[in-house]
């Protein structure tokens, strides 16, 4: 997992849903949702408690999400992942990125086994940068 070839696939990808966005400027998650829309990815809030973040109509689940996912970015604690895996499975998504804390090796084995692409405690933002992308890096942890 988190090998530099996956990372580079996923960055390629352009939809990023990305589970526990919070509108809170403060929140990591809203830094680094701000960012990736910022350099081009279309995101696409998942908070059922508020209706936009960002800009972007915010959904419930990932099930509610009417349009194609290519990536789910997780920024929920590792108790929590395993139904989010679940849903990322029958979405049709590509890849699961759960951001820097997030580790849980069951949900990670699932995806993979589903054929998801997987990156686990590491920081799209960061990764985004790291291949020469930006100077911006906000703290990433949930």
């Amino acid at each position: 997992m988190n090998e530099k070839e996956t990372i580079q696939k996923i960055l390629a990808m352009k939809t990023i849903a990305i589970v526990g966005l919070s509108p809170k400027e403060i929140r990591p998650s809203y830094g680094v949702a701000r960012y990736l829309q910022s350099v081009g990815y279309t995101i696409i809030p998942v908070n059922p408690a508020h209706p936009e973040i960002l800009g972007e109509k915010s959904y419930p689940t990932l099930r509610d999400i009417p349009v194609k996912v290519d990536i789910v970015d997780v920024f929920r604690k590792p108790e929590h992942v395993m139904p989010i895996t679940e849903a990322a499975i029958k979405i049709g998504a590509k890849a699961i990125w759960f951001q820097d804390g997030v580790i849980n090796e069951e949900a990670a084995k699932l995806a993979k086994d589903a054929g998801l692409l997987v990156v686990m405690d590491d920081c799209m933002l960061r990764q985004h940068k790291a291949v020469g992308n930006s100077d911006y890096a906000p703290h990433c942890e949930i």
